[in-house]
């Protein structure tokens, strides 16, 4: 790839420092994305400008018709603080006519509700958990075909925020308490799925027409357990560095799997990427039942994508080197722009 102009977006909260070094594995942990992101630009020989956005989209409309850049490589997850508004940005892009990386606004929507994520997915023959949604300011009652045990989480968030052991609810009155947390901390709808016990596999899929599916990865839980916790990826065990340590959490390769199994995942992850409309690279998320049954849980279009995390990590496995793989991120967003198409 020629040498290109890019304006990287991200959250002000997350501009990465020239240097990792004197930092703590916690403090790296917050803006690893942004700065292997920008530090493998750059060593590439692009010219690379970082834009913190937020509050106000006229930075970004400045910056664009400044810098000209040939492509915006978005790490934005949300803006006015809200996650629902990734989309949006998406959209402006589009609007300005200028490439951008990652997915669409119309697989962004789809994507982002859980429910309706899951209800298109069930159409396509695709085992997705029993579940209900609990809007705000509504009684919680339980649905005769839900049974417990459940699994409790903000319809609309994710990176497994609001979710700990306490998510797992057992009985209607812990059920209730739950859907109530999550209303006071998110501010969303609260969605209670059917809790499967299993393995959590995460299948990354890179492409636009034609698509690439990464080998299956596995959420591995260490001595996470005992009798009153559940093999579950908690916002603890997500993102916080020390309790991965001290529990031996770790991703990688999903070690015994048939071939069978694994090629019905990865055909199921194709699928729902798919009927999604989802394009640039997403994570697929999966629970394996002990039947064997892979059940879809959620989609993450524009999932992290630090050296260290599992999209990354999975590729590198599958051949494709991390700057390799940026590059890749690139050419899609170029080349959906320059096919004057979009899903959106």
């Amino acid at each position: 790839m020629r040498r290109q102009r890019i304006l990287v977006l991200m959250h002000p909260d997350f501009l990465p420092p020239d240097s990792s070094e004197g930092y703590t594995p916690q403090e790296i942990n917050n803006w690893k994305t942004e700065y292997d992101v920008v530090s493998t630009l750059r060593a590439a020989g692009h010219e690379v400008r970082v834009l913190g956005a937020q509050e106000e989209i006229k930075p970004v409309r400045e910056a664009i018709e400044q810098f000209k850049p040939h492509v915006v490589f978005t790490l934005l997850e949300e803006f006015h603080n809200n996650v629902a508004y990734d989309q949006h940005i998406a959209s402006y892009l589009e609007l300005m006519k200028v490439p951008y990386t990652g997915c669409n606004p119309r697989g962004l929507i789809l994507a982002r509700g859980k429910d309706l994520s899951k209800t298109l997915v069930h159409h396509r023959r695709i085992a997705v958990p029993a579940f209900a949604v609990f809007p705000m300011r509504r009684k919680v009652k339980r649905p005769k075909h839900l049974a417990l045990p459940l699994i409790v989480k903000s319809l609309n968030m994710d990176g497994s925020a609001g979710i700990s052991q306490a998510s797992i609810v057992d009985t209607d009155e812990k059920l209730a308490e739950r859907v109530a947390f999550i209303h006071d901390r998110s501010e969303t709808a609260a969605i209670a799925e059917q809790f499967i016990e299993g393995r959590e596999l995460y299948v990354g899929v890179l492409g636009n027409n034609r698509v690439r599916v990464l080998p299956v990865w596995e959420l591995k839980f260490g001595s996470m357990g005992g009798r009153r916790s559940r093999h579950i990826a908690t916002e603890k065990a997500k993102h916080d560095t020390d309790y991965q340590e001290r529990l031996g959490i770790v991703d990688g390769p999903a070690k015994d799997l048939a071939p069978e199994v694994t090629a019905r995942i990865q055909r199921a992850a194709k699928r729902i990427y798919r009927a999604l409309g989802l394009d640039g690279y997403a994570r697929i998320d999966f629970r394996l039942a002990a039947d064997g049954t892979p059940y879809f849980i959620e989609a993450n279009p524009n999932p992290e994508i630090a050296k260290s995390q599992e999209f990354a990590t999975a590729a590198q496995h599958d051949g494709l080197k991390y700057p390799d793989l940026l590059r890749r991120i690139l050419t899609l967003g170029i080349s959906r722009a320059k096919a004057g198409v979009s899903l959106g």
